[in-house]
């Protein structure tokens, strides 16, 4: 008998057999709660239960739904007030009016004041930062640029003939004309996410369109990547990790040294290319493409493109670590010259197992199979033993752990599985409250404007401030949602929701 799978429909989460299709036909999951195991417990029936929605996205309370509840008190209470004097009544009348009157007066001399204070501070216009960093991304496109959405009017077709045409797509990288796959897949998960998790906030500003048109353009791109080994002619299956150079043996010109813009293009661009080994580029490629595939659910078609070829990809390199025997490990994509030798000077992977376990969890999202996560959750030790000490507590596009642990909580809280995995959805719990204590702690290197430096000596520190805003901002949001007011650290020191949502600002607007 299968083990039955946990699938995803268009607003719940719920369980029944790998042949169930139509969620209204499904059998439903139904859980209760009891005060003293501060969490859902799954529930034989109904009768004796809630039926929980667990969409993919946290909804923000509307506070103006509340006007809606009925009162617990009656409305027709007689209290049989008497006046027994006058005179004293009219005093207290006349002074209850005073104090209001002052109360308002103050209220008022305070808002102006106020409001004269902060008209010599620079606003920050979070919404114009957003959409700004929206056109970025419009302006890296590579390819056939859509004319009537094409938001960058100096840009125009390029790259048409990369991969002799079959890879024309995907995004330039940022101070030259390469395209690296790693980082572009890193870029459609972490976008991905942002969109599952926020997408009303993106709806409300009127950026939603924008981004899921910047995703499906990079995921569109990723599809090409996997080329699956021929099953006449067994042999290893085919990523392209990288289009374009930093060198040219037969012209000066290249993607590097020639300052140009990629419409006048005119030398040759090489294309790298790696086997199923290079296991890091695979497990994020699986994690964009599945990430994507929960964007557009509603598409069911494009959807189920990508998670087909998510899972494909992903049999491949589980594969490589159930038969050693094949006569190759896996390893990193960088590790090989012709896969990731130019690369190594940009975005260089000093792991793997984190990426393999980050589309592991991803394509359990994606798919409800519960062996992707039992995959992701068996690896997790492995993945943190593997972590670098200097990118502990940093999510970025070499480092991964702290998204995944952030994600296997977020299961925890929302939909514990129990066991095999409640031992890695603890462990991960702990960790959160750990980096988010560490996110707050005034032993933290930051700049005298609040900006968090995660690594003092490199050049990449806004982008460690990006993710750190990201995720505190999340973690936040999830502890909403449980009511709870805040979390706690080793150390025994406490922190509250605010702390963390003003963390999560301050990161966007130092």
């Amino acid at each position: 008998m299968s083990e039955p799978e946990l699938s995803s429909s268009s607003s719940s989460f719920y369980i029944g057999s790998p042949m169930d299709t139509d969620t209204e036909n499904s059998e439903q999951l139904y859980v209760h709660s009891i005060s003293q195991a501060g969490r859902l417990l799954p529930s034989s029936s109904r009768w004796n239960s809630i039926e929980v929605d667990f969409n993919l996205f946290p909804h923000a309370r509307d506070p103006s739904t509340y006007g809606s509840l009925p009162s617990r008190y009656s409305k027709s209470v007689d209290f049989k007030l008497t006046i027994t004097n006058k005179t004293h009544f009219k005093r207290f009348v006349y002074a209850a009016g005073a104090i209001v009157f002052l109360i308002l007066l103050v209220s008022l001399l305070l808002h102006f004041l106020l409001d004269n204070k902060n008209q010599h501070a620079a606003p920050k216009d979070l919404t114009l930062a957003l959409q700004n960093a929206l056109l970025f991304f419009d302006a890296q496109k590579s390819g056939v640029l859509p004319k009537d959405i094409n938001m960058v009017k100096f840009r125009g077709d390029s790259g048409l003939e990369d991969g002799n045409s079959s890879l024309v797509g995907g995004f330039y990288d940022s101070g030259n004309n390469i395209k690296f796959s790693f980082p572009t897949a890193y870029t459609i998960t972490l976008l991905s996410w942002s969109v599952i998790e926020y997408h009303q906030k993106y709806e409300d500003i009127g950026e939603l369109d924008h981004i899921k048109n910047i995703i499906k353009w990079g995921s569109d791109y990723l599809l090409k990547l996997f080329i699956p080994s021929n099953q006449t002619s067994p042999g290893s299956s085919t990523l392209f990790s990288q289009v374009g150079s930093t060198s040219n043996s037969t012209s000066p010109e290249n993607d590097l040294n020639c300052w140009q813009r990629p419409e006048d293009m005119r030398y040759s661009r090489p294309v790298f290319s790696c086997d199923d080994t290079a296991s890091d580029l695979a497990g994020e490629i699986i994690a964009a493409l599945s990430a994507a595939s929960l964007v557009f659910k509603e598409d069911q078609k494009y959807s189920t493109s990508l998670t087909k070829t998510a899972t494909e990809l992903f049999s491949v390199v589980a594969k490589v670590e159930e038969d050693p025997g094949r006569g190759f490990i896996q390893g990193t994509y960088t590790m090989k010259d012709d896969c990731g030798g130019e690369a190594r000077g940009f975005y260089n992977s000093t792991g793997y197992m984190d990426e393999l376990v980050w589309g592991g969890t991803w394509l359990f999202f994606a798919t409800g199979n519960t062996s992707y996560l039992r995959y992701a959750t068996q690896h997790l030790v492995s993945a943190q033993n593997e972590e670098l000490s200097i990118d502990k507590g940093i999510f970025y596009w070499n480092n991964k752990l702290t998204a995944i642990e952030v994600l296997l909580t977020r299961l925890r809280f929302f939909f514990d599985l129990g066991y095999p995995y409640e031992e890695s959805f603890i462990l991960s719990t702990n960790n959160v409250d750990s980096l988010m204590c560490s996110y707050l702690s005034p032993t933290t290197h930051k700049t005298q404007g609040g900006l968090i430096f995660l690594k003092p000596n490199d050049y990449g520190s806004l982008e460690y401030a990006a993710t750190s805003s990201f995720l505190s901002k999340l973690y936040s949001d999830y502890l909403d949602l449980l009511h709870r007011s805040g979390s706690g650290c080793i150390d025994g020191a406490e922190f509250s929701l605010q702390q963390l949502r003003d963390f999560s600002i301050s990161q966007a607007s130092s």
